[in-house]
């Protein structure tokens, strides 16, 4: 062992207290080193940071560590994150650094949270991970505490990431801690998630490890640490969360396709439906959005050599939303005599959630690119987006609207500006309302709404 770690408090292979063990954690006496920077990694460094007074943070991103370094916020629409973090570095709390075998090494705590990532042909690319983990493993030693919360394939903690850090550190399993123990956190309220939203699941390699990982989020969360039986059943439990909304989705999108053909409120029947305890349909809309829900069920479906159907079925049903978006804006649009090819439409809404600033995977994108194909003169609005490049569609403000001669309106993410707008200033509009959100009873608009039908 270093003689720097030498002099701090290993929450591993130790006969302390859990009291002595919390206290030296609380005090600053373990130095805790996180990887990954991100839209999720900061929110937690910063949390980890305002309880234990010692972290350093790292980033492959230059411009990223050189921002928190002078007390700035990378990550934007993050409430309290930027005055939390301003604080953290100013009282040296919160350190950044490029440096990762350097962090590793001064560091007794390891928490590994870099993305994880599915390719187009839906395999996993675990390549940032297994680079963060080879950083780490440099500087492993015994007594240390490796705390993975990347979204990962059931398995990759015991088939990917312990042989890594075994191989690369030249110590044995049993030399150091290990558990897997998922973010559950969402863009937009991190801080407020990662301090106690919700259970903290906790995944050890053995009894210990477990035993360690629940010591350190115990101080973290206001709310329960669930341990579980290993790290493969807490990976199971991140990615079971995210598969069984995809598939939830899936059910009330597909339901919203017979409403037309049953002249029924799909949403009602859902509404009263889920009256009965035993019935929880989700929402429908125009597909399935962001970093997540759209890529999870991957880490199954082509992970595992067990066929999954239900999941693959779902995956196709939520991103054919976005074609049935515009099938339905066509007839539309052809029951007033407009062809799409003429048309004038604007997109309202490009994020995949409201309020945040994030498009990946987004149903607007497929549904401005085939609009794009069948050459409809496409703006977008979006009040919340910073980076339009994605899309074909001309960016415009909302106040714009009624000067643009639009034939047509998509309502696809329900920010509240598009509820706050005055509809009565662009008359006799065609609107195809996805999420069921904009109440224009008191215009004149001819209006579409995906579950609902023509009102």
């Amino acid at each position: 062992m270093s003689s720097q770690k030498a002099q701090q408090t290993q929450l591993y292979g130790t006969n302390s207290t859990r009291a002595h063990l919390r206290d030296s954690l609380t005090s600053g006496q373990v130095p805790v080193a996180v990887y990954g920077l991100g839209k999720m990694g900061l929110p937690l460094a910063a949390a980890i940071a305002e309880t234990t007074g010692n972290v350093t943070g790292v980033d492959i991103d230059e411009s990223v560590v050189d921002r928190i370094s002078a007390g700035n916020c990378p990550v934007d629409h993050e409430p309290g994150l930027a005055a939390l973090t301003e604080r953290l570095v100013t009282d040296d709390a919160l350190a950044a650094t490029t440096d990762g075998v350097g962090a590793a090494s001064g560091a007794s705590v390891h928490v590994l949270i870099v993305p994880t990532e599915v390719r187009e042909d839906g395999t996993v690319d675990l390549s940032a991970l297994e680079s963060a983990v080879e950083t780490l493993a440099a500087g492993l030693e015994p007594g240390d505490l490796v705390l993975v919360e990347s979204t990962v394939p059931p398995q990759t903690t015991a088939e990917v990431i312990e042989p890594t850090l075994a191989a690369r550190s030249g110590l044995d399993p049993d030399e150091f801690g290990l558990a897997f123990c998922p973010e559950r956190t969402s863009s937009g309220r991190a801080l407020r998630d990662i301090r106690g939203a919700y259970p903290k699941v906790v995944g050890g390699r053995d009894e210990e490890s477990r035993a360690a990982a629940t010591l350190v989020y115990e101080t973290l969360t206001s709310n329960d640490v669930v341990p579980v039986s290993d790290a493969t059943t807490a990976e199971c439990v991140k990615v079971f969360e995210g598969v069984y909304r995809d598939v939830n989705i899936a059910l009330a999108n597909e339901l919203a396709t017979l409403a037309d053909e049953l002249a029924v409120d799909v949403r009602e029947a859902i509404d009263v439906a889920n009256g009965q305890p035993y019935c929880d349909i989700h929402t429908p809309g125009p597909g399935v959005g962001g970093h997540c829900i759209p890529y999870y069920p991957y880490f199954l479906i082509t992970e595992c050599s067990t066929t999954t159907p239900m999941l693959q079925t779902a995956r196709t049903v939520n991103d054919e939303m976005a074609a049935y978006t515009v099938e339905k804006l066509e007839s539309e649009l052809d029951a007033v005599g407009v062809g799409l090819d003429d048309a004038r439409v604007a997109l309202l809404g490009v994020t995949y959630r409201p309020g945040i600033d994030e498009t990946r995977a987004s149903p607007a994108r497929r549904i401005d690119s085939a609009l794009a194909e069948r050459g409809t003169t496409t703006f977008a609005v979006d009040p919340v987006c910073s980076d339009m490049s994605p899309f074909a569609a001309i960016t415009v403000n909302i106040e714009e609207l009624p000067e643009l001669d639009v034939d047509a309106v998509v309502l696809v993410t329900a920010h509240d500006e598009f509820a706050a707008f005055d509809w009565r200033t662009v008359p006799e509009l065609l609107v195809v309302d996805t999420q069921n959100a904009l109440d224009l009873e008191e215009t004149d608009h001819r209006v579409y709404t995906l579950g609902r039908g023509r009102e």
